[in-house]
């Protein structure tokens, strides 16, 4: 039997996690550094791991420590693998992890050896993975295979759980090799003290049915009645189906509008062609809302039977009372938009509204922000120093180097699971 939660969530009485929109000030934020489980991905793993290309390590470590640098200026930044350590010799959290994460290594001499691993080494294996003791065969061959698969798509942590106003989805995640980042995450959102929450709206680390899969990268909390979810190659119409009901029941959602993507690998998630960085702009890719090749948009609203197909993307957001003015990935010309895209040049965290961050390589985008929506461009070790200052009201784009964390396939918005924002609304 499956140990119960010290504290269920349904009996919080103080939410230490709260979300209400996707740009109101950053106050806690979780992130992942890329680490040893990295080197797992290789020329003949990567397609296995999702990758479109080896990332070095080293370099990839030094980046993203920029990026924290430049978050914790903000906000709080807090480590999944530090959360992980600091709960998981709680009495209820190994079994809890080591039972489901047995679901997806299948291994009861495994199972018995994780039960005596010290707490940090535990960690350790759940993200790096552990080799299988090579055989004869293997050694011959030089293969190696994982009794306990790495993840090293854990480093952007928005996909395997979102905080929901003050309630949480575990993501339920296209691919088995990252099965086991919703169990990690379920573990901080179920047990750590900081991560406090009033329940799970859809619990996908308990979801194993066909069709039903969701990730973070495919939800947009725009306002506290509003979310904005995309249909994509990771996100499934099942998975929707249930959550819609449950975000208008558990969280007040009035109003949900999707977007539908193609099936295409450089728009894995909505995040990849569509961020809002503040109440009037939001960040698109032009191809996909404009034009003929424009994405099919639907309303849900609730009460009402039924969706409606909505001529575009604006006009949805201008029925729901938000209308957001496009800044163009790459400009425009179709040659840069379809670059910078590639390059996550509409993947922005924002801090606050109107302050965001993103990778420095897209330098179309970042004209179109600076001449058509007012943001200052600003180089992040220039504000690391104090060279460059942010003033109160400054609309700024706040730039970091990212030549290898780009080759994971993700952005700033991807590297951040936001668990407290102020309420803008």
């Amino acid at each position: 039997m499956r140990p119960a939660p010290v504290e269920p969530a349904d009996r919080v009485e103080t939410a230490s996690v709260r979300v209400t929109s996707e740009i109101g000030p950053l106050r806690a934020v979780i992130c992942h550094t890329p680490g040893a489980e990295l080197l797992a991905v290789t020329p003949q793993t990567r397609e296995d791991f999702l990758y479109d290309d080896i990332i070095d390590l080293e370099q990839a470590s030094r980046e993203h420590h920029r990026f924290t640098a430049l978050l914790s200026r903000f906000a709080d930044v807090h480590e999944a693998r530090d959360l992980l350590e600091e709960v998981v010799d709680q009495p209820e959290v190994r079994p809890f992890l080591i039972e489901r994460v047995m679901d997806v290594a299948r291994s009861e001499p495994l199972a018995r050896q994780l039960l005596e691993v010290p707490p940090t080494s535990l960690v350790s294996l759940f993200i790096e993975g552990r080799a299988i003791e090579e055989g004869p065969l293997q050694r011959l061959l030089n293969l190696e295979s994982y009794d306990l698969p790495p993840l090293p798509n854990l480093y952007f942590t928005r996909d395997a759980a979102m905080v929901v106003g003050e309630g949480v989805i575990i993501g339920s995640m296209r691919y088995n090799v990252r099965w086991t980042e919703e169990i990690l995450m379920k573990a901080l959102f179920t047990y750590h003290p900081l991560l406090r929450n009033r329940g799970l709206i859809y619990d996908g680390s308990e979801e194993r049915r066909v069709g039903y899969t969701i990730e973070g990268g495919d939800i947009h909390i725009l306002r506290p009645d509003l979310v904005l979810m995309g249909l994509s190659e990771r996100s499934s119409p099942g998975a929707f189906d249930s959550i819609a009901d449950q975000l208008v029941k558990q969280v007040g959602i009035t109003d949900i509008i999707v977007v539908v993507l193609p099936t295409d690998r450089a728009m894995i998630h909505l995040d990849m062609i569509f961020t809002m960085i503040d109440a009037d702009h939001c960040v698109v890719f032009p191809p996909s809302f404009v034009g003929p090749t424009r994405c099919t948009v639907l309303h849900y609203r609730a009460g009402r039977k039924g969706m409606r197909e909505m001529p575009n993307l604006f006009a949805a957001l201008r029925e729901v009372r938000l209308p957001l003015e496009p800044v163009f990935c790459g400009g425009s010309r179709r040659v840069f938009q379809e670059r910078e895209q590639w390059a996550s040049g509409c993947n922005f965290v924002a801090v606050r509204p109107g302050v965001i961050l993103g990778y420095s390589r897209n330098e179309n985008t970042y004209r179109e922000l600076e001449n058509e929506a007012g943001y200052r461009i600003m180089d992040g070790l220039d504000f690391l120093t104090g060279e460059a200052e942010l003033a109160e009201e400054e609309k700024a784009a706040i730039l970091y180097e990212s030549a290898e964390l780009v080759r994971g396939g993700g952005g700033s918005r991807c590297m951040t699971m936001p668990v407290r924002r102020d309420d803008i609304w």
